[in-house]
């Protein structure tokens, strides 16, 4: 069954709230095997909406609508597809009496527009809804179904949940498992991902391979379609094998992790403590780690130190070191990380030191930083990365390297 999520209302278009519903709408019809070609967006027009529809009956056997069910004058969901399919509303009388209960709870008068909430297609199934007033509906008309949802989140996941799901499996002749897996890779761009995969994407059928930059990293979506969901399994994860061989220096983790949260379970399952010293980044690091749970297991601190004399003061950084070599420079980062973990007590100590941007400094140009590395009783490490963006990107760009350079040292402890 191929689908399609119109959403309904100018606010959509506006760009004053933001379309959750089709993102959530996608994932579920997903898990039952529906495939989704078309997301659209309408605005509180019956002319545009009646275009939107006559298109949709083009290329779409389930068509899901959602929004503009409530009693306002702008709110002509059902009564513009009940024209487009020439079929009537009627008042449904399950949502109607839900209706009159809550005005009669609340000690509120019920107008009449109200009443216009418990109107559904003559002929179609009533989709209840438990947090809210204005009922779903589902509806076979020719080669078609529709759905007709509730606008609010609060309302349409519960009901397309429990009754939604229902009512189009049981409409499908056949039935198919969608599994997915994303697969996150750091310290390759787009780019160049895409030409190591390029075979594989040019001849991809089933599973399919979708490639995405995202916030200086790169994934790869694994969807595999089948009628039982452990085939559908083994289909990834034979196409991540492959994948793997290819790119498998520059992945870091699954589906909805994150370089900090990988670095954060690294540390828990060797019991270490981490300290940092900041200076371009300006607490980011410590930021991200204190921003995951059990943090306190692995962070013992840290000090943001933005100046040369907080440098010098707080972390004891040689004034010969910065004279000879600059704020900027191995040498700073590796003392910054040594002595962070020695004034807190920490088994790793992690630096920051460089050039956020625009300008230059010391002569080094935007960009350009140095990470240091100090794992207790092992060499200090220290990395100079040359980074290309926006003052902001360059700051979130080093933290996202800093974590990889420490998850791939912990590793070699092994």
């Amino acid at each position: 069954m191929n689908a399609e999520i119109i959403a309904v209302g100018s606010e959509l278009l506006l760009g004053q709230i933001n379309n959750t519903n089709a993102r959530f709408l996608s994932s579920q019809l997903a898990s039952i095997g529906v495939n989704v070609f078309f997301h659209t967006v309408v605005g509180d027009n019956p002319v545009r909406l009646k275009s939107a529809l006559e298109i949709a009956d083009q290329r779409s056997e389930l068509i899901i609508l959602t929004g503009g069910l409530g009693p306002t004058k702008d709110d002509l969901t059902k009564e513009t597809i009940a024209r487009h399919l020439g079929v009537d509303l009627e008042i449904d009388e399950v949502a109607l009496t839900s209706i009159e209960h809550y005005f009669k709870k609340t000690n509120r008068p019920m107008t009449e527009n109200n009443r216009k909430q418990a109107l559904i297609l003559k002929g179609s199934l009533a989709l209840k809804n438990d947090h809210g007033m204005a009922p779903g509906m589902f509806l076979e008309k020719g080669n078609h179904y529709y759905m007709l949802l509730p606008g609010p989140p609060s309302e349409l996941e519960p009901m397309f949940a429990k009754y939604g799901i229902p009512a189009i499996t049981e409409s499908m002749s056949e039935q198919a498992r969608i599994v997915s897996r994303v697969l996150r890779f750091f310290g390759i761009g787009e780019a160049a991902l895409d030409e190591r995969l390029d075979d594989l994407i040019e001849n991809q059928t089933n599973p399919t391979i979708a490639p995405l930059a995202s916030e200086s990293e790169v994934t790869v979506r694994l969807t595999a379609r089948h009628q039982i969901e452990d085939e559908a399994i083994l289909l990834i994860d034979e196409a991540e094998k492959e994948i793997q061989s290819r790119l498998g220096q520059y992945f870091y983790g699954y589906d909805d992790t994150s370089l900090v949260n990988e670095l954060m379970k690294s540390l828990q399952s060797k019991s270490l403590t981490i300290a940092a010293a900041e200076s371009l980044t300006g607490g980011m690091f410590q930021e991200q780690l204190t921003s995951l749970s059990g943090a306190s297991s692995v962070l013992k601190g840290g000090v943001v130190c933005y100046t040369n004399v907080a440098k010098v003061n707080l972390v004891k950084v040689r004034e010969e070191t910065i004279a000879d070599h600059g704020a900027v420079s191995a040498e700073c980062a590796q003392e910054l990380a040594e002595n962070v973990a020695s004034l807190l007590g920490a088994d790793i100590g992690i630096s920051f030191t460089g050039v956020a941007g625009p300008g230059e400094l010391e002569g080094h140009p935007a960009g350009t930083v140095f990470v240091g590395i100090y794992l207790k009783g092992k060499p200090t490490r220290t990395e100079k990365l040359q980074l290309a963006g926006t003052r902001e990107m360059n700051r979130v760009r080093a933290v996202k390297h800093g974590c990889r350079l420490l998850i791939n040292s912990l590793k070699e402890e092994k």
